[in-house]
Formats: C-alpha cells, sequence, structure tokens
C-alpha cells in the first residue's frame, strides 16, 4: 500500500528528516501547492502548512510528527533595513499561508499594520527602511548566509516564542478522510521520523546544498520532529490568535 500511496512533502530542508528513505514516489512541491493537490484528491496524504488543518479541520491528522521551533529558526524570518515602525509594505513568499499569517498576527499584536503585497520574479525591488522582504525554507536560509551583517532578520520563531513561551507548529502529515487504514499510514510515517532521528548523521550527510555544518545546526538546534502536548497548544494558541485577527472564525468541527 505504501508504494501506491500518492504522497507529497514539502520540497524544503527541514522535511528531509521526515521524508529520507520513504519506499514509493513522492511529489516535492511548495507548502500552498501541496494543499491545493490534497484539497482536490490528487494526494492522498501531504506533509502541508499547519494552517491548513486549522483552516479546513476535515483531514485526519498524523499524531506524533510535526515540524516545529521552540525558539529561532532561522528559515522563517522578515528582513529589514531599519526599524520594524518604519515598515511599509513587505514582499511575502506565498508559497506558506502558515507563515504569511504567523507574520500578520505577530506584527498586528505588535501594533503595525504593513501592506502585504506577493513577491514576483517579474518585478524585483530592494530592501529598504520601507519595504521589507518576508522569506521561508531553502530560499530564507540562503538569503541569510548571503546577506548576514546587511539586514536585520526578525526570526518568527523566536518572536513566536518571546510572546507565547510555546512551541511553534509550522507543518503537519495530513491524511484525506476517504483515505483506508490511516493508522497504518500514520505509523509508518512515524516509523520513518524515528529512523531518520536516530541515523541523523546519515540524513545530513545525504545533504547536497548545504554543508554539513549548517544541517547540524539547523536539525539539532534550530528544528524539532514531535508533535506533543507542548506542539498541540503551541498550536492552539496560533488558532486562537488567527481568530483574533480575523484571519480565521470559530469551527466547531476543530480538535486539537
Amino acid at each position: 500500500m505504501q508504494a501506491s500511496l500518492r504522497i507529497g512533502c514539502v520540497k524544503y530542508l527541514n522535511a528531509r528528516p521526515l521524508i529520507q528513505g520513504w519506499e514509493g514516489e513522492i511529489v516535492f512541491d511548495h507548502p500552498s501547492k501541496l494543499c491545493d493537490k490534497l484539497a482536490s484528491g490528487a494526494l492522498e496524504v501531504a506533509l502541508v502548512s499547519s494552517f491548513e488543518f486549522l483552516r479546513n479541520p476535515v483531514y485526519t491528522l498524523v499524531d506524533g510528527v510535526c515540524i516545529s521551533s521552540h525558539g529561532p529558526v532561522h528559515s522563517v524570518f522578515l528582513a529589514h533595513a531599519g526599524e520594524l515602525s518604519q515598515i511599509e509594505e513587505i514582499e511575502v513568499d506565498p508559497a506558506s499561508q502558515t507563515s504569511v499569517n504567523l507574520l500578520r498576527c505577530l506584527l498586528a499584536d505588535a501594533g503595525f499594520a504593513p501592506k502585504f503585497v506577493e513577491r514576483t520574479r517579474l518585478i524585483q525591488r530592494a530592501i529598504t527602511p520601507r519595504l521589507a522582504k518576508f522569506f521561508i525554507g531553502d530560499q530564507a536560509i540562503r538569503f541569510r548566509d548571503e546577506n548576514s551583517g546587511t539586514f536585520r532578520f526578525w526570526d518568527l520563531g523566536e518572536q513566536w516564542e518571546n510572546a507565547m513561551h510555546l512551541p511553534f507548529v509550522y507543518a503537519l502529515w495530513l491524511i484525506r478522510p476517504e483515505v483506508p487504514e490511516p493508522k497504518r499510514i500514520a505509523d509508518n510515517l512515524r516509523a520513518c521520523r524515528d529512523h531518520n532521528l536516530r541515523q541523523l548523521d546519515a540524513v545530513i550527510a545525504a545533504q547536497t546544498e548545504f554543508s554539513p555544518e549548517f544541517c547540524e545546526y539547523y536539525y539539532r538546534e534550530c528544528l524539532t520532529y514531535h508533535f506533543g502536548p507542548r506542539e498541540r497548544e503551541g498550536l492552539s494558541a496560533f488558532r486562537k490568535l488567527c481568530e483574533k485577527h480575523a484571519i480565521l472564525w470559530p469551527d466547531p468541527r476543530l480538535v486539537i
């Protein structure tokens, strides 16, 4: 069954410990596109933005597994040149609903309401005190490495931890409701995660786009992969913050 399962996974470095060694075909894509494919039935299982589960809780959640941070996450940040109060416009990466909505909430709680515009490849603008840019994933890691010392980086994992004193959950495995044997699938996904975390040095060695030193730091210091009571509390707090800022409305179907 596993080999024929239509499964999707985010294409970023942060997901490798959850999927490396998985048997069968995997569709790698950006989080927002995976959400669309899961919703349409093109995928049966996908690792997608946690916001998708909060927005549309019709899926079976794979318990025990997530991508989260308990402080600075390094790969989700606002790059800016001046003070936050000066920012009038933010270019955002539309690939992740979770991170963009987290940014909206954190800025609103801090009393800021800049205009959000989606970044395009056709229009390239420089970061200025009035224009900031929001990055996620591997692109964020590369940008931060190339521009260290040039800009300020407002790390969303760090800001969430400072405000809520809880982990933040970025991504979850979701299974479509009609898919048979969800427990067996969940058990296999948890087993894949467990094996890779036990063999994390091998996962690090398999990465070719980033240095082993960075992967060691990223996997061991920035990210966690267990969805337990504290992560559930963090996810629930994010839901409440989205409701506070009218990004989401209360949904009686949602059980976290």
